[in-house]
């Protein structure tokens, strides 16, 4: 293992039910290192039977957490903190074993999603009710706040500890009781956590983690959606994916937050600071390769900056260093599947069919072997070429000219999705004409890293609804009461 750690007993691979570790006795399926194929565990690969099994947990275990006081919750959810951050080296580098990003990236997403367990833990706290104002006298009308019920939480494999932790830490300090499912190329990292979560003092059935392949996935997660005691689906992936949770969660009224796919737009205005729009470019774009759901999809430069800003970011790109993680001065790594390389060459072939030119990286041929993708820079982009209505994901950067400013919010705004959105300017007029009129949920201006915890993270139209971190991530976790108590004058 190229990328040992120093807790053997952090990786493991079976189910977290109950309280109970279960072996991979039954059937399994591989983890594989994306950087080189080689294989790094075989994972229980569960059913809706262990689906099962894990509502029944975790619906056992409801009443008891529920009534717990947020302040042990809190407690709870510290020492989990805690814990993360002392394994912080051995998480990273079980991310960037299973998944491919780059140390350094990994060590930072384990400070990530770390910040969302200390900043529910401090939420829980917090989670204030009203007192209505009497309107008939001897009356008292109150508002407090519970948890949901049982959360089922489905994860993505790009960020596979932020992302479990994004919703995870809500749900604990709301009170709720979780079953999660992680993705199928990243289990082990959630696994991981549910380790250091038992060891924090997380009580037996209230998170629950079972792992499955791609072929079984539908069959847990019917069984979620199925199931009346589950009362809320948080789901963070496609939007085909998040329109059949959608679908087959009405017949029991499910909550559902869905963070869905995006197609975000990087506009650069020709008042711009052309250098920090680069640099801004650099950390939103190239950051995890390109897989990120706010990665920017669409580049617009401004006709009087265009090849000024072209010019400064193809030496960027040109010069940045893919490889794997086991190397520390990789700065790329391997894409998670040739699924995924597949498509990001396509979209390269596609846009230089159509007269897009490469002004870094490219394809110049196709390895079959290998998940790697130069990180590229086209120029001469066109609304008709794949990438500009397809999300990429990968580290592609796609631009496009445009002369003014209503015609590139138009652009902008021509997609069906709405999760991110960035420009830069100095034009203080501008910047709130173009953020108002931008159709998003989350919009950085003259900033190219926008995520923390302490904000809300959520898309509009078809990237979902919901939000993820801030106050409003413990609401969509709890349900509102309204007591009436009369008889007291």
């Amino acid at each position: 293992m190229p990328l040992s750690i120093s807790r053997d007993d952090l990786i493991r691979t079976g189910n977290f039910i109950a309280g109970r570790w279960t072996e991979p006795t039954k059937e399994t399926f591989g983890v594989r290192d994306p950087a080189d194929g080689s294989l790094i565990a075989e994972v229980t690969d569960s059913d809706g039977g262990d689906a099962k099994a894990a509502v029944d947990a975790a619906s056992a275990a409801l009443p008891s957490w529920r009534a717990a006081t947020a302040r042990s919750r809190a407690q709870v959810l510290k020492r989990w903190h805690a814990l993360i951050l002392s394994n912080q080296e051995d998480l990273a580098r079980l991310i960037s074993r299973e998944q491919g990003k780059p140390l350094a990236e990994a060590r930072g997403e384990i400070l990530y999603a770390a910040g969302y367990v200390e900043w529910f833990a401090e939420e829980a706290t917090r989670t204030y009710g009203d007192v209505i104002p009497e309107t008939v006298r001897g009356r008292k009308m109150l508002v407090v706040k519970e948890g949901v019920g049982v959360v089922a939480a489905i994860t993505p494999w790009n960020f596979p500890a932020a992302m479990m932790a994004r919703k995870l830490a809500p749900a604990l300090a709301a009170g709720c009781t979780v079953v999660a499912k992680p993705a199928e190329d990243t289990p082990l990292t959630s696994l991981a956590l549910a380790v250091l979560a038992e060891e924090a003092g997380v009580p037996p059935g209230v998170l629950n983690i079972v792992a499955a392949s791609r072929s079984r996935a539908a069959e847990v997660v019917d069984v979620w959606l199925g199931d009346s005691r589950v009362r809320k689906i948080t789901f963070t992936g496609s939007t085909p994916v998040g329109k059949h949770l959608a679908r087959e969660s009405a017949s029991t009224l499910k909550r559902l937050s869905l963070e869905l796919g995006g197609n975000a737009p990087f506009i650069v205005f020709d008042d711009a600071d052309v250098d920090a729009a680069v640099d801004g470019l650099m950390a939103a774009k190239f950051r995890n390769g390109g897989q990120t759901c706010v990665s920017p999809n669409r580049v617009f430069a401004q006709r009087e900056i265009h090849d000024e800003f072209v010019r400064k970011l193809g030496v960027r790109v040109g010069a940045l260093k893919v490889g794997p993680a086991t190397d520390e001065s990789s700065q790329i790594g391997p894409m998670i599947n040739r699924q995924a390389v597949r498509k990001i060459t396509s979209h390269i072939q596609d846009a230089v069919a159509q007269g897009a030119k490469v002004i870094a990286g490219g394809v110049t041929e196709v390895d079959e072997e290998s998940n790697y993708v130069a990180p590229t820079v086209l120029s001469g982009a066109t609304s008709s070429m794949l990438l500009a209505a397809e999300e990429t994901f990968g580290p592609v950067a796609a631009v496009f000219r445009f002369d003014t400013e209503a015609e590139v919010v138009r652009s902008a705004n021509g997609t069906p999705y709405g999760l991110a959105a960035y420009f830069y300017s100095r034009d203080v007029s501008r910047i709130w004409r173009v953020a108002n009129a931008i159709e998003c949920g989350i919009v950085g201006v003259n900033e190219g890293l926008i995520s923390s915890e302490t904000a809300p993270f959520g898309g509009i139209k078809e990237s979902g609804y919901g939000r993820e971190g801030s106050r409003r991530g413990l609401d969509d976790y709890m349900d509102v009461k309204y007591v009436c108590q009369g008889g007291l004058s």
